[in-house]
């Protein structure tokens, strides 16, 4: 995430001011889309052989043209999307409509242009900034995907922004539901203990005192929206569902059998992820999450796939899966190998 770093020739952040990096920028417009979808939280009971993926993750849309589709088609006749195209594609019309009736200049980004678009967002009025660093609208709860367009039209004289009021209160189930303690104050995120973090953009091995507090988030997490009042599935707040298309859950990816992810082959991975966000995880790094997610199941059934991973040629999966083969021993009061080959070694020496 060292794009975050990146500087301008004065050495000044590019992300601290929308006109550091886009000196012609007068205007920005934010949008939001909903994404929430039906279907279970990750803080709800589930089989203890299930990972959990990311809601934003689960989008998929319709086949137009099934036979043309035949290569990424799953199961369920959606295949895979990505909210950045989707977000992407909508303001892009916009766009289209702004340069009909101005004589401007534009530009647009979902997550990927030198903005923090929660901060304007929060000053446009979308939304305040929750305690767990989403931004939150009264109405809709947090489960939102922000898109801006960068203008080069001036704010009319006279325009009075409506800034949304904090409306967290004393709440901090957020804070206190985090299993990492990602959530270091209110407002305040350490992004390297965050379970999207790790899942998603950590390369290499995930540091082993995090581990076992991942659970069995295997791409992403949601956990502190789930508990938020403003989501809650049994609140009179509660977010409503989105019907927006191209952004329909693929019920195969609510509660994935983690056999089933394990099981995937390059050609099966492209199959159900290729136009997807987890496509950004790639296969060997969605394994390694896998076998964490095995070894906090306390499952045994997973010991021969854990095995197999602990002979691979990939350091880091082989290290993660023998964790995670530890890791079910101590859930089920088993001597870990590393244990057993300690004692086998002092018993002989104590023989001789």
């Amino acid at each position: 995430m060292d794009y975050l770093k990146r500087r301008d020739e004065q050495g000044v952040f590019l992300r601290s001011a929308v006109q550091i990096a886009l000196p012609w920028a007068r205007s920005v417009i934010v949008c939001a889309l909903n994404y929430n979808a039906s279907g279970s939280q990750s803080i709800d009971p589930a089989p203890p052989d299930t990972g959990w993926i990311a809601r934003y993750a689960w989008s998929g849309e319709a086949k137009k043209n099934p036979a043309a589709n035949q290569e990424n088609a799953n199961h369920d006749n959606l295949i895979p999307t990505d909210y950045h195209d989707q977000l992407l594609h909508r303001l892009r019309q916009i766009e289209s409509a702004l340069h009909e009736r101005f004589t401007c200049e534009t530009r647009s980004y979902v997550d990927t242009g030198p903005i923090v678009e929660r901060t304007i967002a929060a000053r446009a009025g979308v939304g305040w900034i929750g305690k767990n660093t989403c931004v939150i609208n009264q109405n809709l709860g947090s489960w939102l995907l922000l898109g801006v367009i960068v203008t080069s039209l001036p704010v009319a004289e006279g325009v009075q922004f409506e800034i949304a009021a904090d409306r967290c209160g004393t709440c901090t189930r957020c804070i206190d539901a985090c299993p990492t303690d990602a959530l270091v104050a209110p407002h305040q995120m350490d992004a390297s203990r965050c379970i999207a973090y790790l899942t998603i953009e950590k390369k290499g091995t995930i540091p082993e005192d995090l581990r076992a507090p991942i659970g069995r988030q295997v791409f992403g997490c949601d956990i502190c929206q789930d508990v938020c009042p403003w989501n809650q599935k049994a609140s009179n707040r509660r977010a409503p569902i989105s019907t927006i298309p191209g952004m329909s859950p693929r019920p195969q990816l609510v509660n994935p059998a983690l056999d089933w992810l394990a099981a995937m082959d390059a050609a099966e991975f492209k199959r159900w992820f290729a136009g997807s966000p987890i496509e950004r995880t790639r296969r060997k790094r969605l394994h390694r999450n896998v076998a964490i997610a095995m070894g906090n199941s306390g499952e045994s059934s997973f010991t021969p796939q854990l095995q197999s991973w602990a002979a691979s040629d990939d350091p880091i999966l082989a290290e993660a899966a023998q964790w995670a083969l530890n890791r079910i021993n101590t859930l089920n009061h088993l001597p870990n190998q590393a244990e057993t080959a300690t004692e086998n070694v002092s018993s002989h020496a104590a023989s001789q």
